[in-house]
């Protein structure tokens, strides 16, 4: 088994490298792809470290906007044409954290090779206020002045958009473990659908459902496991989860999970420490 770890960052640097040696593991390999928009320089330290690569296609990304998907596929790309065969791409972002043991995780993906996972919703039915962000139109990679006014101004004007070709809505968490076909699956029907990219193009955290609903419609959707086996507080409302701190460690360790997020420095730092030295040993 061979498991690409591919990991979205653009801050901490520091932080990511902590993640990456807690997860060194002789089946996993590490790509790292920073947004255009940060500096590479100070990431490429990390390179250091076992199997790790850097992506080269970077894509500038824009919070909630359709580049983030943009960064996915650009990755995916790339890895899949490295030639190396892996079994499972286990999507990261610099803000997430390992809560077992390298061997545990490999064993766990190698006893699910031939699955798809992923945390999903049906979002007409168990995850209604997501519909907003397909029905409305947002112009989330845009950053010009006045785009809010123009958004409300097409909004009130315009109906309801709907997914094109009928397709049927789910979401939820960004992150999954997808084989490379099924990624590439997914990369390839988007790309090649001029209307798809328009729709998702206009989206509001197209990351969060793009996956999810093209695989639902695809014949990779009898091998998905619900589950992305990851730890997220999502109990303060909002588009952000919490920021995790050492009050979260103990329904942590009672966690099946395999990661946690959200993390970050200096908040989640006694956490982290908390993690490496009762969880990961």
């Amino acid at each position: 088994m061979r498991v690409a770890n591919l990991i979205l960052t653009y801050n901490d640097p520091e932080q990511t490298e902590r993640m990456i040696k807690n997860m060194v593991h002789e089946d996993f390999d590490f790509y790292i792809h920073v947004d255009k928009k940060s500096d590479i320089e100070p990431f490429l330290f990390i390179e250091a470290l076992p199997n790790v690569y850097f992506i080269k296609n970077r894509v500038k990304v824009t919070w909630a906007g359709f580049s983030t998907v943009k960064a996915i596929f650009s990755s995916i790309k790339e890895l899949v044409g490295s030639g190396v065969k892996y079994d499972f791409i286990n999507l990261m972002s610099g803000q997430d954290y390992p809560i077992k043991p390298a061997a545990l995780i490999a064993e766990v993906l190698r006893q699910n090779i031939g699955k798809e996972l992923i945390h999903l919703e049906d979002i007409r039915n168990e995850w209604q206020e997501g519909l907003i962000r397909m029905e409305n139109y947002f112009l989330a990679d845009y950053t010009f002045k006045g785009r809010y006014t123009i958004e409300k101004v097409i909004n009130f004007i315009m109906p309801k958009r709907k997914l094109p070709h009928n397709l049927h809505p789910y979401g939820r968490s960004m992150f999954w473990m997808l084989s490379p076909e099924a990624a590439m699956f997914v990369v390839k029907r988007v790309e090649k659908d001029r209307k798809l990219q328009k729709f998702f193009s206009l989206c509001w955290g197209t990351d969060e459902f793009v996956f999810h609903t093209i695989l639902m419609d695809s014949p990779f959707k009898e091998r998905i496991i619900n589950n992305n086996y990851r730890y997220i507080d999502w109990s303060r409302g909002g588009a952000h989860p919490k920021i995790l701190d050492e009050n979260d460690f103990a329904p942590i360790k009672q966690s099946e999970a395999l990661f946690i997020r959200k993390v970050k420095a200096p908040q989640s730092s006694r956490l982290m420490n908390l993690i490496d030295h009762k969880l990961l040993i």
